[in-house]
């Protein structure tokens, strides 16, 4: 069931009252999941770049596109109908086409395993994701902080138990195609699904779509629209008769790092759900589910 668009809260990072900042953070996070950033130190340029350089890439006829097709090791293009993030659909799998994108290093490295398209068709590909790479890092951090403020620890305490001393990022680029097949209909550019790792930064075109479930045990289901603001849980994607086009940033934390629940946010009538792993291994669970 669908509703009305949803009033997000505007967090911006550029606000020197850190600890209001952490609390729209904290409420964000516990009522919606979500939430815009302003002032995040992404420049429109480079944004305008990323999302030029991710519609030629898709704008290639599909043979030429799977030459670079996904990898062992996740990087790489991903057709539509390969992957289903809500494995109850009734549908093959989601409309959406992807191009997934890890860390670039400051030289080519001989074990490096992101494709990358041909550089005399595209000159300034790897350059211009090694910039968003490193602009959406710096402030994916700046966020973690706000979270850890809002959980009444120091800002720096992500940062201290190494959680960035190996980020495991990676940018997803998607494109959803206006154009649907008559025996699509009723399916999603991308279904019901929750990320994975720490955060995710979600830049859009400004093409509607996106919508959040705030509550995903109740029944029916609430979506509800989120708007695109410049500058700027359950979560899914619609078609909706445009073409979309967007950049994802999966902020995972080094893959050593054990997850757990905090000390300040259990007790004896309230003990932890889930068990410690390490954010490595949760990451190849989520995966290898996604892709048997």
């Amino acid at each position: 069931m669908a509703a009305g668009s949803l009033d997000l809260p505007v967090v911006d990072l550029a606000s020197p009252d850190l600890r209001s900042a952490a609390e729209a953070v904290r409420k964000a996070c516990v009522e919606s999941g979500f939430f815009y950033v302003t002032n995040h130190g992404i420049q429109d340029e480079l944004l305008d770049a990323v999302f030029a350089e991710s519609r030629k890439f898709f704008d290639q006829p599909l043979e030429e596109k799977m030459l670079l097709k996904r990898n062992s090791s996740q990087r790489g293009y991903t057709p539509p109908y390969a992957e289903k993030l809500d494995a109850s659909s009734q549908f093959q799998g989601d409309l959406k086409e992807i191009f997934d994108i890890g860390p670039v290093g400051d030289v080519d490295m001989p074990n490096d395993s992101n494709q990358w398209p041909p550089k005399e068709r595209f000159p300034s590909w790897k350059d211009t994701m090694k910039l968003y790479h490193a602009a959406a890092l710096a402030a994916g951090k700046r966020i973690v902080s706000l979270i850890a403020l809002s959980l009444d620890l120091d800002a720096d305490f992500f940062h201290n138990i190494g959680a960035f001393d190996r980020p495991s990022a990676l940018v997803r680029l998607l494109h959803y195609s206006g154009e649907v097949n008559e025996s699509d209909k009723g399916n999603y550019g991308a279904s019901a699904h929750s990320d994975y790792g720490m955060i995710t930064l979600l830049a859009t075109d400004g093409t509607p779509g996106l919508q959040i479930c705030r509550e995903k045990d109740k029944y029916p289901q609430l979506w509800e629209d989120v708007d695109h603001i410049e500058g700027s849980t359950v979560h899914r994607v619609v078609t909706v008769g445009k073409d979309r086009y967007s950049a994802a940033y999966f902020l995972n934390t080094s893959p050593d790092l054990v997850v757990q629940c905090l000390e300040s946010c259990f007790c004896e009538a309230y003990p932890p759900r889930f068990p410690p792993i390490t954010a490595g291994d949760y990451l190849k669970e989520r995966l290898n589910a996604l892709y048997k």
